[in-house]
């Protein structure tokens, strides 16, 4: 039938979804272990929750589940383009992708960790930061005692590698 002659009311905007986790054209989708186990455990509660989507109203029940079914779309692209880094065959003694960062910052005396991971992990509230950010850039490459200078603007934030650790 021609969506002329659907009701007005009857009509489905389609569902607005959050995006991802930026990631550039061109950039590989590098994740850790625990990364990957995580976006398969979304997509598992996904699929779990559009199963249970139970809806008095049949339109309702449809826009639920075209939402789901848009952010497993989106999920899978993600899961599809994923490349798991073995963190094992990372140098002990070089920061990169998945390392986890004993930092000092500016002049504090306590140090702060953090763990370099792909987009969809990053998490700063788990001190997990993603292998775009400004920070990791500066950090990738380095050593232990080195110095990594984060330039803001006017001024400059520094911070010396204290310790470097692999572990998923």
């Amino acid at each position: 039938m021609s969506r002329g002659f659907v009701k007005e009311e009857d009509q489905e905007d389609i569902p607005m979804i959050p995006p991802r986790a930026d990631l550039p054209n061109g950039v590989n989708n590098y994740v850790t272990k625990n990364g990957l186990d995580k976006l398969l455990q979304e997509r598992k509660s996904l699929q779990l929750e559009k199963d249970a989507v139970l809806q008095d109203n049949e339109k309702e029940q449809r826009i639920a589940n075209n939402l789901i079914n848009a952010k497993l779309r989106l999920l899978n692209e993600r899961i599809a383009s994923a490349k798991v880094v073995d963190l094992s065959k990372q140098p002990a003694d070089e920061v990169r992708f998945g390392a986890t960062v004993s930092l000092l910052v500016g002049a504090s005396k306590t140090p702060e960790e953090f763990q370099i991971v792909g987009v969809d992990e990053a998490n700063i509230s788990e001190n997990k930061i993603s292998f775009l950010s400004p920070i990791a850039r500066i950090l990738i490459s380095k050593n232990v005692k080195d110095i990594a200078i984060l330039h803001l603007g006017n001024a400059e934030r520094i911070f010396k590698i204290m310790n470097i650790s692999y572990n998923d």
